[in-house]
């Protein structure tokens, strides 16, 4: 057997590796983006216009560990209803302020510093912005939308029914202030079982969304924010429940567990509008 060498011009070589590179992107191009684009560069799918009508997939926030401490909770929010009840020229959002600090410590608050709030406050009261201060936080948007889906409606302004002096007529007033309610009747005892996270089995295999508070019979449950009823009834999981949707859409209070035969208030129905504060059930059986 014979082998006869044969020896190929570089250029070549070089024109037939072009030649397939070439080939190769043309059929990467053609698998990936469909023949019937249009010529328009204004409407190709990788362009700024996107025709009315066509699906866009939407960008939002999943999932956020909200791990804000109880002190870090306090202060700010005490910045925010004393700038506004004392009518300070500065008046601070609370939620601006924790999103600042979040970014400082990458979503740790347990490096909440007291030093750093001063810092901020001062900077705000000499006149400068938020923006300007947190132009250079690239996770300020984030912890913004995501704290302010939290908190939105726990401090603002709200009125408040007071009695007229000398008279059985009443009247309501503006405040500012924490406008969120405890889920639990003021006077009455509870324990609170941490359980958020935990692993359930019951149906099927998920994490418990929800902090359990546990208490007699004959407590009444009240609605923490004003919204709309979206579920009443008993389903397998939650038993007696009460869903109660915010009216921004962001947040929902899910009331389960409820006592059998007394799950809730006499004529409350799914689509009723309820206001914070509002008795939602008179009695539990063991836990919400």
């Amino acid at each position: 057997m014979f082998i006869r060498s044969v020896k190929i011009n570089k250029s070549y070589l070089l024109f037939c590796t072009i030649v397939i590179c070439i080939l190769l992107i043309l059929i990467g191009v053609y698998l990936l983006y469909p023949t019937s684009l249009p010529a328009s560069s204004s409407n190709l799918i990788w362009g700024n216009n996107i025709e009315e009508g066509t699906s866009k997939k939407k960008s939002y926030i999943k999932w956020v560990d909200f791990n804000a401490t109880y002190d870090v909770l306090d202060k700010t929010s005490k910045l925010d209803i004393n700038s506004h009840n004392n009518g300070e020229t500065v008046q601070y959002n609370w939620i601006e302020l924790l999103s600042y600090l979040a970014c400082k410590y990458g979503g740790n608050f347990k490096k909440f510093n007291q030093k750093d709030l001063n810092t901020l406050t001062q900077k705000l009261k000499n006149g400068s912005t938020m923006e300007e201060l947190t132009k250079d936080m690239k996770n300020y948007s984030y912890y913004y939308q995501a704290f302010d889906a939290i908190l939105h409606e726990f401090i603002g302004e709200y009125e408040i029914e007071v009695p007229n002096a000398g008279t059985e007529e009443k009247t309501y007033i503006k405040k500012y202030g924490v406008k969120a309610f405890s889920p639990i009747a003021k006077n009455y005892s509870f324990s609170h079982y941490d359980d958020f996270g935990n692993a359930r089995s019951y149906g099927y295999k998920r994490v418990h969304l929800g902090n359990d508070l546990m208490g007699s019979i004959g407590t009444p449950i009240i609605a923490v924010e004003s919204g709309t009823v979206e579920a009443l009834g008993w389903n397998q999981y939650g038993g007696w429940r009460i869903g109660i949707r915010s009216f921004d859409k962001k947040r929902y209070y899910y009331y389960a567990h409820l006592r059998k035969d007394h799950p809730y208030v006499k004529d409350l129905t799914e689509g009723q509008i309820v206001k914070a504060g509002d008795v939602i059930r008179l009695s539990w059986y063991d836990w919400i």
